[in-house]
């Protein structure tokens, strides 16, 4: 999963959480609260956003697939031309990629 997320101000401390401590929270907690897990599925941004107690832009898309022993998930990296917007938002500290 990849998602690009800006820190509310009251909880800077995530910022400093890399994507992959994050994943693992929100795996963790979905497979121990069946009611989290299906808040995930059903509404991934309003989930992660709560857990994490993090902002998701309203232009980010987060799909969550539950997986089984018989389908294969392949994320592919984004274009690797990033625009100079992007570029001010990365140098600026303000997403991170997981």
């Amino acid at each position: 999963m990849e998602v690009a997320m800006v820190p509310n101000v009251e909880t800077t401390e995530n910022a400093m959480r890399s994507g992959d401590e994050m994943l693992a929270q929100i795996v963790e907690k979905s497979t121990v609260d069946a009611g989290f897990r299906q808040q995930l599925l059903a509404d991934p941004k309003t989930a992660i956003s709560g857990e994490l107690g993090i902002t998701i832009p309203d232009s980010m898309n987060i799909q969550i697939h539950e997986s089984d022993m018989q389908t294969v998930h392949l994320a592919l990296p984004p274009d690797p031309h990033i625009s100079e917007e992007q570029m001010e938002a990365i140098s600026a500290g303000l997403c991170c990629c997981w």
